[in-house]
Order: structure tokens, then sequence, then C-alpha cells
């Protein structure tokens, strides 16, 4: 090097220099110059360079050497550099050790240093250190600045404490402290995190109000939370203020949006706002096209997303990375798509992607959830020959695929294989197989393989009890679900909400409705909270035990706990009182749950009422409720029109349960074989034969016929065959008795019939999509 080598020319090369450990070479070269030394700049450049790359033992060392030859009282920048540093790798300790030897080595921390460390500690959750900072700062006369109230305004915030964030703001101690559009935006944001949209908007005007307007990366702070809850309306809002005071969005701002509005499920609207950003002179960046194609994506818009790729790559002239592949090859295999996935891939590998980890595990997730675990295989090997080592996710994926179509013996196989790997297995991959074995009914051989499990050093966790107790519960062994129950608190496991509710469902379903009650109450003394489950299940339980008193006492304790009854609460309750002979008390509940607990009625709890009221023939009332309920958007569905026709079977009103019938199929609905033919027996008892032969040419429009019909080839002969073969289907299920199979036969065959014209909706063919084999309802 030169002899006239200065130290701004060091520090010029230190900067530019990508490579950490290269620029350290550099900065320890420069030493040997004659004539050369190192100052306060050159110092700080090469630390900042370390730090900023997480080359921390170097850094450290620097440091050590930049104290010796460096006064120690102008050092602070270097200092605070280092802690941010130190932060933004998540190195809290590490960050607060620099803090804390800062006076050691004579220098002393002023306000920058203080709101520095304090800022770190409020990032990651540690209030209370912060505020004792805070305090030790005040102790020792140090003034805080703007600042250190902001820092402070975001702690309050962060911990779930807007309000003592915002009279801080209004309050601010020290004068001179004139808090700005960041403080604001700070508070605004806490109130948004905790739902409080009305105070946050408030707050906002009130800001603009004081002439404090955002900058567009306050704004965009502002609302990322929002919008990555959803929110994209109240965004907009704060938008459309700001945009009259001069503050225009950028390109990270429009990025915020698109997310949004996929997070909410709006992805067309996303789509349009992309076009959108284009008109308006913005240039979309791959993090603009990757939050479209994952929102598109996690959507099933999978083609979509592929169509945005290649305008991203044709029209932005942007280059797709993993993120972008991958996305798009997990859309494919989610939606049972694994051809696509593999044609899309085979085309990503060309263009020179490399599948990852990622990749492989969403194509053998894909090929398992389509059932062809031998592709899964095959693709699994693939990614170990492409030198890509198998590790737990891979593993994991495999074993989950496995178990869940029930081949346990080959997952059990592979946990072998895994250890021969060198892979070491985890007591989740034990997790997959217990569950598989417990669907299947395998609950005895699932406990056994948990207790392998524990033999070899793998401790059960909350789920492998859980899935256990569960299991026994299904099978109703109780007095066993119990002993787990009893066990995973020796292991040093506590049963939680999901354990509670399990046992709760057993004991109802073995009909021990009173000892259901009696373990809910012991759940309230173990300290367990309950959720909307368990309170459903026992609300079962004390209906099964005609204790409705209770039961409505149990709907108040359940709003007063914060939790919102839903339609199998009142569902449960509605059946209770019917079941227990109180039609008139079920109807009360009935009209009171909208008034007294904002409850809107869905079809299930229509359905209720309508099938009660018809069951104890009450059909005015099941006519009336029929007609409200589609007045109020709930389309009547299968088990209303059943419910409607049984109803008028009973009381011998058979043209209107005919017209129901017509209605219903009409409309879409395939009511059960039962219900049909129900309808058909009366029918023809009432020797209305045209009506009853016209229902069963009706369901042969309609595609509703058995799959053999399906099988004959030629239209012609396939229409004239139908009508029969639908008739001795019902006849051979014991559907209809054999004078009503005899009259519809005779119908079938009675050309005088055949030249009226039967009730029809749909074209005249015979539809392969519906069948009594795909399409039954139950009776």
């Amino acid at each position: 090097m030169s002899r006239s080598l200065l130290p701004k020319h060091v520090a010029a090369v230190v900067k530019y220099q990508k490579d950490p450990l290269r620029a350290l070479q550099m900065f320890n070269s420069a030493k040997t110059e004659d004539g050369f030394k190192h100052n306060l700049f050159t110092y700080a450049t090469i630390i900042e360079k370390l730090g900023f790359h997480g080359k921390f033992k170097e850094m450290e060392s620097i440091l050590a050497e930049m104290r010796l030859n460096i006064d120690n009282s102008l050092m602070e920048g270097v200092y605070i550099g280092a802690m941010r540093n130190y932060g933004k790798k998540q190195k809290i300790q590490e960050a607060v050790d620099v803090f804390e030897r800062m006076e050691f080595f004579d220098c002393e921390p002023s306000v920058q240093s203080y709101n520095a460390i304090m800022n770190i500690l409020v990032e990651y959750g540690y209030f209370d250190q912060a505020h004792k900072l805070y305090m030790r700062m005040k102790n020792k006369g140090i003034l805080p600045d703007v600042y250190t109230f902001t820092i402070r305004i975001k702690s309050f915030c962060k911990s779930g404490r807007p309000y003592a964030a915002l009279r801080l703001l209004v309050n601010v101690p020290s004068p001179g402290c004139d808090l700005n559009a960041v403080a604001y935006c700070t508070v605004i944001g806490g109130f948004y995190e905790e739902n409080n949209k009305s105070e946050a908007y408030n707050l906002f005007n009130k800001m603009l109000g004081l002439g404090l307007f955002p900058c567009i990366t306050t704004y965009n702070k502002l609302i990322h939370p929002l919008c990555r809850k959803g929110d994209v309306q109240e965004s907009e809002k704060l938008l459309n203020k700001v945009l009259k005071r001069g503050v225009y969005p950028n390109l990270f701002t429009f990025n915020i949006f698109i997310r949004g509005l996929c997070n909410k499920g709006m992805v067309n609207e996303a789509a349009s706002l992309l076009d959108r950003v284009k008109k308006d002179g913005f240039a979309p960046d791959l993090v603009t096209y990757n939050t479209l194609i994952y929102g598109l994506c996690k959507n099933s818009k999978v083609v979509l997303a592929d169509f945005y790729l290649r305008q991203m790559v044709n029209e932005g002239g942007l280059e797709p990375d993993a993120f972008t592949y991958n996305t798009i090859v997990n859309g494919y295999c989610t939606m049972g798509m694994v051809q696509n996935a593999e044609k899309f891939l085979k085309s990503a590998t060309f263009k020179g992607f490399i599948p990852d980890q990622y990749t492989y595990c969403s194509l053998i997730n894909g090929f398992c959830q389509d059932g062809d675990i031998d592709r899964a295989m095959e693709i699994f090997n693939d990614a170990s020959q492409k030198g890509l080592k198998a590790d737990i996710v891979l593993y994991n994926s495999l074993v989950k695929g496995l178990s869940q179509k029930g081949l346990v013996l080959q997952a059990l196989n592979l946990i072998h294989e895994m250890t021969k790997d060198g892979c070491t297995p985890n007591i989740w991959i034990y997790n997959l197989i217990i569950n598989g074995l417990c669907k299947m009914g395998y609950v005895d051989d699932a406990n056994n393989l948990m207790n392998d499990a524990i033999l070899i050093g793998y401790l059960p966790d909350i789920f492998t009890f859980n899935t256990l107790i569960d299991g026994y519960c299904k099978k109703l062994k109780l007095d066993t679900a119990i002993e787990v129950v009893d066990r995973m608190t020796s292991h040093g496991v506590n049963p939680d909400v999901i354990t509670y509710n399990s046992l709760l469902n057993g004991l109802c379903k073995a009909s021990k409705y009173n000892e259901a009650i009696e373990t809910f109450k012991s759940v309230l003394e173990k300290g367990c909270a309950p959720n909307i489950i368990t309170y459903n299940i026992l609300l079962e339980s004390l209906c099964k035990v005609k204790r409705l008193k209770e039961a409505l006492d149990l709907i108040v304790e359940v709003e007063s706990k914060g939790l919102k009854p839903d339609d199998v609460t009142f569902g449960t309750l509605l059946n209770g009182f019917c079941e227990n002979g109180d039609l008139d008390g079920a109807y009360n509940v009935f009209r009171k749950v909208e008034k007294n607990y904002k409850f809107s009625h869905t079809a299930a709890t229509y359905n209720i009422m309508i099938t009660w009221f018809s069951k104890k023939l009450i059909l005015i009332m099941a006519e009336k409720l029929f007609h409200e309920m589609a007045e109020k958007g709930f389309p009547p569905d299968t088990y209303t029109y059943r419910g409607m026709i049984d109803g008028f079977l009973k009381t011998g009103n058979v043209d209107s349960a005919y017209n129901f019938l017509l209605d219903g199929i009409e409309k879409g609905f395939i009511p059960s074989l039962v219900t049909i033919g129900r309808v058909l027996n009366c029918l023809c008892a009432k020797h209305k034969n045209f009506e009853a032969v016209g229902i069963v040419y009706l369901m042969v429009r309609q595609g509703i016929v058995p799959e053999i019909v399906n099988t004959i080839f030629g239209t012609d002969k396939r229409e004239k065959a139908a009508p029969k073969i639908v008739v001795e289907d019902f006849l051979k299920k014991g559907h209809i008795t054999y004078y009503a199979y005899e009259v519809l036969n005779d119908g079938i065959r009675d050309k005088k019939l055949l030249k009226k014209t039967f009730p029809k909706k749909s074209s005249p063919h015979i539809s392969t999509k519906k069948s009594f084999g795909v399409h039954k309802s139950k009776s």
C-alpha cells in the first residue's frame, strides 16, 4: 500500500467490502503500513461491519483492541452500534453486557445509550428490565428525551396497556419534549392491537388536528399489524386521511394492502390491486408477487397463482425464488392436483430451481393424501439420491401419510430406518402413529407403542395422552381412560381442557350423565378453564337428566365467562326441551335467544323445531317456521323437507307431502330413499298412481338412480330401463310395499299413462353425477 494511505481510505474500503472477514483482513493489513494508525472512524466502521454480519467474536476482539488505542470516553457511538447489532440477532444478554461494561471502561452512558438498550429490551418483551433501566437513568440525573418517552409508550402498548401509553402521551413530564407522529402512531397501534378501533381512530384524527402528519414509513408501520389481521377497511380509512395531507403511498404500502386482502380471503381484490399498482406507475417487486401468489394458493386458487408467476417473469422481468416455487408446488398438492405439482416442478427445475426440503415435504404430503403411498416413498428416496439428507421433517411427512392410511407397520419400520440413518426420532413422530392406531380403533396397541417409546427415552406429551384418552372414551372404556389421566399426571403432564372434554364426551355417550356433571365440577375445582365445547357437553348431560332449569342457568354462566354460545349450544338446549315433551318451552327459548343473546338462528336450529313440531303433528307451527327460515335467508335442506313430509304423511295429508317432495327434488335436494318410499306407499294406497309414477320419472331425470343404471350403454336403453330399476331398488331395500311395487310397475308399462305430462324441471337425460350409491341421506 502507498505511504499516503489515510484512515478515510481504509474506512471506505471496509465499508464497501461485502465479505466481513475479507474486510477484517484489509483492516488488519493497514496496520502494517509505516506511519498508519487506526482512528475512531476506522474502528467504528469495522466494528459495525462485523456486528451487522453477526461476526461477534471478531467484533469483540476489535472492541478490546480499540479500548487500548482510543480514548474510551469517545466510544459511546461504537457501543450503541454493537448493542443494536446484538439486538437484531436476538442476543439480548450480550447487548445488555455491552451496556453494563461501558462505565467500567470509562465511557459514561448518555440518554442515547439508555434509549438503545431500553428499545432492545422492549422490542423483545423485557418490559420490567426496561423500566428498571429507566428508573436508574432518572436516579443518575440523566434527562429523558422524546425518544425515551416514545420507547416507554411502546413498552406500554406492547404489554397491552394502551391507556397507560395514552396518559404518558398527553402528560409528558419533561418540558420541551413535544412528542411527534411516531409516538402518536405507536399509541394508535396499541389501541388497534387491543381491538379498540374507536379510540384508535379518534386519536388518529386528533393527531392530524394537531398538525402532526406521519411519514409514509410511520404509516406503513401502523397499518402493517392491521392488515396482517385482515382489517383492510380500517387501514384504507387511515390512508384516505393521510392522502389528503399530501402523504403518498409507496410500493411497501401496496404490498401491505395486498397481504391484508389475501389474509381476509379477498384474493380477487388483491389481484386487482396489483394491476392497479402497475397502472399507477409502480413496478411490483418479488415481495409483491410472492405475497399475492401465497394468498392465492392459500385460498385454493393455485392456477391463478401460476398465471401471476408467469406474469412476474414475462412482464416484470423478475426471477422467482425458492419461496415462489415452493408455494405453488404446495398449492397444487394441497388441492389434490399432485400431477400438476410434478409437472410444474419439472419446469421449475429446468429453469434452475433446486428442490429443497419444503418441496419434497409438499409432494410427499400430496401423494399420501392422494392415496399413492408408493409414489410418496419414491419421492422420499429421490430426495436422498439427490443429496438432500432426510431429516425429521421429511420423515414426519411420510410417517404421517402412512399412519393416516392405516399402514402402521410400514410407519414403524420407517422409524427404525431413520435411526439407522442417524436421524433421531422425537415424540411427535410417535404421536403420529399413535393417532393413526387410535383412529383405526386399536387403542390398546397405541398404548403399548407409547410404553415402548417411554422405554427408549421418549417422554409422552399432552398430545400423546389426549389421543389415547379420546380413543378409550370413544370405545367407552372409561375406566382405562381415567387410568391414563392418572398416569399423565405422574409423568408431569397436566390434563387440559381437551383431556376433560374427551372424558365428559365419553361419559355422555355411555349415558353416565350424572357422572359427567360431577366430573365438570371437579374440572372447575382443579382450575382448568372450560371452553364452549365443555359447556355444550355438560348442557347435553343436564338435558338428558331433565334438569332444564340448570341448563338455562348454564347459558347465562357461559356468557359470564366471556364465551359465546353457538348453534350447538342452543340446538342442544332446544332438543333437550323437546325430548322432555316441553315444545312450548322450546319455542319460547327459540324466540328468546335471538333477543337475549343476539344469536342468529341457523338452518340447524330451525330444523330441530320443525322436526319436533312435525313429530307432534303440530304442522301449522312447522309450516310457519319452514317459510320463516326461507325468508330469513336460510334455504330449507334435506332434513327440513324430510321433517315436513313425515309430518304430513302421519296426518294423512298425502297431497301436501307430495308437493313438498316435488319442491325439494326440483330445488336440488335429494331426500332419503326412506322418505321417498313413504310418499310412494301413501300415494299408491290413495290410488294416486299418476303422481307416484311421476316421482319415479322425476328421480330418473334428476339422476337420483342406482349406480347400475349408469353402466347401461345407449341413451335410449338407459332411459327405458331406469324407471324399472329404480322401483326394483326401492322394493329390494324395503322402502316400498309389494302393493306399491306392483302399482308402480304397472304404471311404468301403461302407455296411456306415459303420454301424460309428468312433473319435470331438468332436461330429459340421466345424470351420471347423482346416484343412490353416492347421495344417500339418512332416514
